[in-house]
């Protein structure tokens, strides 16, 4: 058990973290029962990112034990400061979860199986997920600013709203609205939003949720997103396995929602293979590698948690932050 907890890896007694095997983290799962049914994670996957029965029960119930006992815990110090202060009775704050990585790592399906875990615990009923993709300064804006070829890029948001929204979330306002991001028109959706209303937990997924904003040189004191977090999780892979997995996703696209008449990408089911495969590994190494390289995995040693996926998207290692 000693050597569970704290397994053997190299010669940094600084490093912060507790590195863990797929078959150490397993164990961890204790009595933590599946919830979750072979078709309900079917439906809960993204394209091309493969998920199993096997490897929620692996990787994702003992990662929701946990975060059941840190969102337990943190209850109960909210109750004690109530006790404190004589304040009267508050609804708790939502616990607030950051979940980052690169493009095509599999955010959206680790997000959604998350999720549906986490809701089935007594003690977190009301789970939200929302994206930073609707926090992206549209289209029209970005062209007019010359970001086009740089979306997703941190200086591609509405960063101010994005600090608004998970501060108004951190101080329990209700209801709080995030805008809709359209993945098919390539564009946030004017007037639609999705609404949050005071859960239990919110997921906040996206792929620079962990980065910090630029220092002023006024001297002013400047919040960043991930200050609002209670607990991070960076989804981390190799750059070559991000590299097939995104250029895959791209081909299939083309057979699949691209081919939607309203799809900002509907002109690349009229390339050839050959054609759309070399657009695939231009649009990589131009603009998604780069910002991983520049923005994104830099991020990586912030996190509280680090999910390390293999070739197969299976996650073969666990990283979690010393306390």
């Amino acid at each position: 058990m000693d050597q569970l907890l704290n397994p053997p890896r190299d010669d940094d007694a600084l490093a912060p973290y507790r590195v863990f095997s797929r078959d150490e983290w397993a164990r961890l799962r204790a009595d933590t029962p599946m919830t979750l049914t072979a078709q309900e994670i079917v439906r809960l996957q993204s394209l091309n990112d493969p998920i199993s029965l096997e490897e929620v029960a692996a990787i994702y119930l003992p990662m929701s034990r946990l975060l059941s006992l840190y969102v337990a815990a943190t209850q109960g110090l909210f109750k004690a400061t109530q006790r404190f202060l004589y304040a009267e009775e508050e609804a708790k704050v939502p616990y607030i979860i950051g979940l980052a990585g690169s493009v095509a790592v599999g955010k959206s399906t680790t997000a959604r199986v998350l999720q549906a875990l986490l809701a089935r615990w007594p003690n977190t009923p009301k789970v939200d997920l929302v994206t930073t993709d609707g926090f992206l300064l549209p289209n029209a804006e970005l062209e007019k600013r010359g970001l086009m070829q740089r979306k997703g890029f941190p200086e591609s948001y509405d960063g101010a709203a994005l600090l608004r929204f998970v501060a108004d979330i951190k101080a329990g306002k209700r209801p709080v609205k995030a805008p809709i991001y359209s993945h098919i028109v390539y564009d946030v959706v004017p007037g639609d939003y999705v609404t949050v209303d005071r859960p239990d937990i919110l997921i906040f997924e996206g792929l620079n949720v962990l980065q910090p904003a630029p220092l002023p040189k006024d001297g002013k004191a400047v919040p960043f997103v991930s200050d609002f977090f209670d607990f991070s999780i960076y989804l981390d892979a190799e750059e070559e396995h991000l590299h097939d997995w995104y250029v895959s996703r791209f081909m299939r696209l083309r057979e699949t929602a691209f081919r939607d008449p309203r799809s900002f990408f509907r002109k690349y089911t009229e390339f050839t293979n050959e054609q759309a495969l070399a657009r695939a590994e231009e649009l990589w190494s131009t603009i998604n590698l780069v910002n991983l390289r520049e923005n994104i995995l830099p991020t990586r040693p912030r996190a509280s948690l680090i999910l390390k996926k293999g070739a197969s998207h299976a996650i073969e290692e666990v990283a979690l932050r010393r306390l």
